[in-house]
């Protein structure tokens, strides 16, 4: 991977660590994903605008084709993942999901983008599990799972929607992997446009619950400007960095966010379930 793609996917890394432990202190639903995309589609207008005010017009059927399906799978991506984070520990949640994508990424990549994987390349891949069994607890983590009562319960459910949200990862990975390298469309409309089609997707069930959406806006907007401004920034970074280095690489790179979620969660947070004590 060249240098310069590699500091794109460390900077994209600790931003979307940070976003997801904002997120997760939030406690938001469905009402703070729609806050988050309309923020999002409103800060990010100036640049989508500039970098795509010649491209747009040009798009076909396939291009936007791919971009819904991107949508629809980013939708029930943030979903799952904030169901998550309410009903398990970040530190749990995170790194089996960002640690299953990558695997999931690269087969995906090979088989819709035609990249192969040398030996060098699965070996990083297993490192990254390596990784993940580490970062989420390692033992103490199996010893959660097999424990009895609340524990057992609460660890059990950050690795099924841990899970969940890794398979959906891995989905619009491969998606958005397409749109840059395949459709050439640039990697700041993909996000734009991305956020632009997903408020349709999560206006209906904040319309049967308008107060809710109300409150949420009132005390999560700070929580909510703040994912709309660093997550976007992050995943162009990644799609920047996908259009210099085969995506089965990238992937794998960016999951390096496991190990700064899992020291920030684990400082800012307050979880005390980590591979290593953190010192304050």
């Amino acid at each position: 991977m060249p240098p310069f793609a590699l500091a794109l996917v460390l900077t994209a890394a600790l931003l979307h660590a940070l976003w997801n432990v904002i997120a997760k202190k939030a406690g938001g639903n469905h009402h703070f994903a729609l806050l988050s995309v309309l923020i999002t589609v409103v800060v990010w207008a100036p640049v989508a605008l500039w970098f795509g005010s010649d491209q747009w017009q040009r798009w076909g059927a396939a291009e936007w084709a791919v971009l819904t399906a991107s949508a629809v799978v980013h939708v029930v991506y943030f979903t799952v993942l904030l169901t998550g984070y309410r009903k398990s520990d970040l530190t749990v949640v995170y790194p089996v999901a960002r640690g299953s994508g990558p695997l999931l990424a690269a087969v995906g990549a090979v088989l819709v983008l035609g990249e192969t994987l040398t030996a060098l390349g699965v070996a990083g891949i297993l490192g990254v599990c390596g990784g993940v069994f580490l970062i989420a607890g390692g033992p103490q983590l199996l010893h959660r799972v097999q424990a009895d009562g609340p524990a057992h319960a609460k660890a059990m459910a950050g690795v099924r929607w841990g899970a969940a949200t890794g398979a959906l990862i891995a989905a619009y990975t491969v998606i958005d992997g397409y749109a840059v390298k395949v459709l050439l469309i640039g990697p700041v409309l993909v996000d734009y446009v991305g956020n632009l089609l997903r408020v349709p997707l999560l206006l209906p069930p904040v319309l049967r619950d308008r107060a809710g959406f109300r409150d949420a806006a009132r005390s999560q907007w700070k929580h909510a400007l703040a994912v709309a401004t660093m997550g976007p920034l992050a995943y162009v970074l990644v799609l920047y960095a996908v259009t210099m280095a085969p995506l089965s690489h990238v992937a794998p790179a960016r999951e390096v966010s496991m190990l700064f979620a899992a020291l920030i969660g684990g400082r800012l947070l307050g979880e005390g379930h980590r591979a290593w004590p953190v010192r304050r």
